[in-house]
């Protein structure tokens, strides 16, 4: 396959603008570095694109894991991908300058200027948007008639998560008709997302927390369906819940992201059966040598708290089970190593606590099959959070 290599890396000197280059060993990436199991993702991408095709449901996959041109590319032309979610204005500015031409801001946007921005997108791409709040719908209006595009607006509501969104039934139903005879705009349908279920270990309690979700959903669609507003977008799910909302006859739009990498925190839930969901694989690590061997218990890594996040825990050890990652300070990692296995130079892979936060602290992903880089991909929105 034809993998995508970043822009003129090869021109650029490894280990001052790039941790490696194409043709490279591994051993010899710098570190620490993003790395990426080309195959490890592509059956990833493969799985989901496939589980959604059978259950008859599109998936709009979340930049917002990656934050990558590249791997929106790869997941609109390989897997399934109809278009992609974004978070902030700045992301989706990024990813529409890439060619990306169908892009939704799963969030809302409520800043005059965000606004003017978002409305300026819309001349070259299919924008979607949003809203929770009546007079978001005036300003958003506004923006659209002063650059002459159209605005496609879905209806946010609280589905349980106790974060964005208006609550479901009338209050829904009120903006969505504003919406609905505002210029401008076109109302699309029904943003439905239960983020506090998507890391719930326990399955039943994560497909109850699903099931009342699409119990409020469904009684919203009955609702805007008697006062004649039809949805043609019903979106939410992650990669924690897809299975549930896919399979509910209501939701049609899928917005996982975290699927193509996995993370240490995604693989601590379960399944029906109480056993670690093993659908979707470990692709992404953190590559990280021992810098520090002076006592015989533990060893000292270059992979702290500057190149991943640690808000969902601490990372793994890739396929290892005598030693542990244990602690961490901003450029150290702490490796108990009570075998005294670990020598300098030693290179170790990591599965990061928490995949998106960790993305958005690198450059570049480079991508490794069978222990060579085949690959390299920047990490196009980093710090896009405006």
């Amino acid at each position: 396959m034809n993998m995508k290599k970043g822009t003129d890396q090869e021109q650029l000197v490894v280990g001052l603008d790039i941790p490696a280059a194409v043709g490279m060993d591994l051993s010899d990436v710098a570190t620490p570095a993003l790395i990426i199991d080309l195959d490890a993702f592509e059956h990833n991408v493969a799985m989901l694109r496939d589980r959604l095709a059978g259950a008859g449901v599109r998936l709009r996959a979340h930049s917002k894991t990656h934050k990558s041109v590249d791997i929106a590319r790869y997941q609109i032309d390989h897997g399934g991908a109809s278009g992609i979610c974004c978070q902030k204005v700045a992301e989706a500015e990024v990813m529409v300058a890439g060619g990306i031409t169908d892009v939704m801001v799963s969030n809302q946007v409520v800043d005059p200027r965000k606004i003017a921005r978002l409305a300026q997108l819309a001349k070259t791409a299919r924008v979607l948007v949003c809203v929770d709040d009546l007079h978001n719908v005036d300003d958003l209006s506004a923006a659209a008639k002063a650059h002459d595009v159209i605005i496609e607006c879905l209806v946010e509501i609280d589905c349980g998560a106790g974060r964005c969104g208006v609550q479901p039934g009338e209050a829904a139903l009120g903006i969505a008709q504003k919406i609905e005879s505002s210029t401008g705009l076109s109302f699309a349908g029904l943003q439905s997302y239960q983020g506090a279920a998507q890391h719930v270990r326990d399955y039943a309690e994560r497909r109850d927390k699903i099931d009342l979700a699409t119990r409020m959903t469904t009684d919203t669609l009955a609702l805007l369906k008697r006062n004649d507003l039809d949805c043609t977008i019903v979106a939410g799910a992650g990669t924690g819940s897809y299975s549930f909302e896919a399979a509910s006859g209501i939701y049609n739009e899928m917005q996982c992201g975290s699927y193509i990498f996995m993370d240490a925190d995604y693989q601590r839930v379960l399944d029906s059966q109480g056993e670690q969901i093993s659908e979707f694989g470990n692709s992404l690590f953190i590559w990280t040598s021992i810098m520090s061997k002076t006592r015989s218990n533990d060893a000292i890594c270059d992979a702290g708290l500057k190149v991943m996040s640690v808000d969902s825990g601490l990372p793994v050890v890739y396929g290892r089970d005598d030693v542990e990652y244990i602690g961490c300070s901003d450029e150290h990692g702490v490796i108990a190593d009570p075998d005294n296995r670990l020598k300098l130079n030693d290179r170790l892979k990591l599965v990061p606590g928490h995949c998106d936060p960790t993305c958005n602290l690198h450059d570049w992903y480079v991508g490794i099959r069978n222990d060579k880089v085949e690959c390299l991909w920047p990490v196009s929105a980093r710090g896009m959070a405006f």
